[in-house]
């Protein structure tokens, strides 16, 4: 990690088994191991939306680009990263379709058509599904051409439902990014250059990695009427007056894997948090003697602990040593090693090895079923807090440009100054620093100061890093 960061990153996610390259530039495979780790986040994440009344839906990868093209501020800030459709078969297409890289246009169309009247509304949606960004610099999971995600759209009769429902959303991402993988994060409002394109404001989530750089952990946009205006979706009130819909739309995608990633592995590999781990315990059975008994044994214990919904695996392969194994389950991230020999199994024990801390201990396998919950719930309060302790000692203040420059040649993190609420400031901190405006922090620092730019009294703080 000290020597090249960027390498050891790569080395992981390929060591790991989490994915590989595609064929074509800047895709990515992602294998059985990495894609297990989606399907727990995709269904923490897809429970949590259905408990708020979201419902799944699915629109079409392939979009007009008149639809597009209606919304100029969406369609402007997509240009570069769009890929287009020309041909269908051996024949020129009338019209060139985008391959979607957001779905706003092509969902907003058809709410057009589902939403009449006010008893209609909300409209709660959300697509889990695969976008296409044409990436120029990409690095696997944190950016790539293709990815997977979910991306929630609504419909509200009123500005201020559109607004409550953003920011429940916003909180819906920050209680699993944080309950689930451990992480972080600073929740806020972008500012004006950093919003999404076609947003009233957006919301985010930021998390900081171990090298001290920013990620957006999931964002949440307030779209007003810019859309439903465009696309004229209308509906009558209760007096029977037409009125256009207020719109909401939030995303989190495969990135975060990539944030799980950075956010707590080492020299020694990757580590995950139990409740996203594919494999929450490893057994390993030492077969020297007794080895039928010796691996009876461990998969009994695989039993007891499946029927307490974990998720166990026994690697009794006889080809492999017990210490390939070990490596290799660290490597892993599995959060917690159970071995197990012959003298275990006499003196009625099994050895418990951490992922998180590296501790050995011996415990009694009278107490298994105990011992093990309560061990994983452990593991996540203590990775969590790890990684919350690292944030809040690299979170510095900075007054002025020439401070921000020496914090960050000393230390990368993330830089809370205050600002004057001029977006010519914020580009000119980002020409000197590297550093961008991640958001405007819902915890504000109390009093004011002088704007990091240009010195004009201020009251409001923002949180700055270098970012992915």
């Amino acid at each position: 990690m000290e020597e090249d960061y960027s390498r050891w990153y790569l080395d992981i996610v390929k060591k790991a088994d989490l994915m590989d390259y595609g064929p074509v530039k800047g895709t990515m495979i992602i294998k059985p191991y990495g894609y297990a780790i989606w399907e727990n986040i995709q269904k923490d994440l897809d429970r949590r939306f259905k408990e708020t009344g979201h419902e799944n839906a699915y629109f079409p990868l392939l979009i007009p680009e008149s639809y597009l093209q209606k919304e100029m501020n969406h369609v402007e800030g997509f240009a570069p990263e769009v890929a287009w459709v020309t041909q269908g078969g051996n024949e020129q297409l009338e019209e060139r379709l985008v391959v979607r890289p957001t779905s706003e246009t092509i969902i907003c169309s058809m709410m057009s058509q589902w939403i009449q009247s006010y008893r209609d509304l909300p409209m709660k949606l959300n697509q889990w599904a695969n976008v296409m960004r044409w990436e120029k610099s990409t690095k696997p999971f944190l950016r790539t051409s293709e990815f997977l995600w979910q991306e929630g759209h609504t419909a509200h009769a009123t500005f201020e439902e559109a607004e409550e429902e953003a920011l429940t959303m916003l909180d819906v991402y920050k209680s699993f990014v944080e309950e689930v993988l451990a992480m972080p994060v600073i929740k806020g409002r972008k500012t004006e250059n950093e919003k999404f394109a076609g947003a009233v404001h957006t919301y985010s989530i930021e998390a900081l990695m171990s090298d001290g750089k920013a990620l957006q952990a999931g964002t949440s946009h307030h779209l007003g009427q810019n859309f439903s205006k465009v696309f004229e979706i209308q509906y009558s009130d209760k007096d029977n007056k037409l009125q256009y819909v207020h719109q909401t739309s939030w995303g989190v995608s495969t990135r975060l894997i990539g944030g799980l990633i950075m956010t707590h592995s080492d020299d020694r590999g990757l580590a995950l948090p139990p409740k996203v781990a594919p494999i929450q315990v490893v057994i390993i059975p030492i077969l020297r003697k007794d080895k039928e008994e010796v691996k009876n044994k461990a998969h009994q214990i695989k039993d007891q602990l499946s029927q307490l919904g974990i998720r166990v695996k026994v690697d009794d392969r006889e080809e492999m040593t017990p210490g390939w194994k070990f490596n290799e389950y660290e490597m892993r991230g599995v959060p917690i090693r159970i071995e197990l020999g012959p003298k275990d199994i006499e003196k009625e024990q099994f050895v418990l090895a951490r992922r998180d801390t590296g501790e050995k201990e011996f415990l009694s396998l009278a107490d298994l079923t105990k011992i093990i919950p309560a061990k994983l719930d452990e593991i996540q309060q203590n990775m969590f807090n790890k990684a919350e302790q690292f944030l809040k000692t690299h979170t510095f203040e900075a007054n002025s440009i020439d401070e921000m420059k020496e914090q960050l040649l000393k230390e990368k993190g993330f830089i809370k100054s205050w600002w004057c609420g001029d977006i010519t400031c914020l580009d000119k901190v980002k020409e000197e620093t590297g550093a961008t405006a991640r958001n405007i922090p819902f915890d504000q620092r109390e009093g004011q100061g002088k704007c990091i730019c240009c010195g004009k009294e201020s009251t409001t703080t923002v949180i700055f890093a270098r970012a992915y």
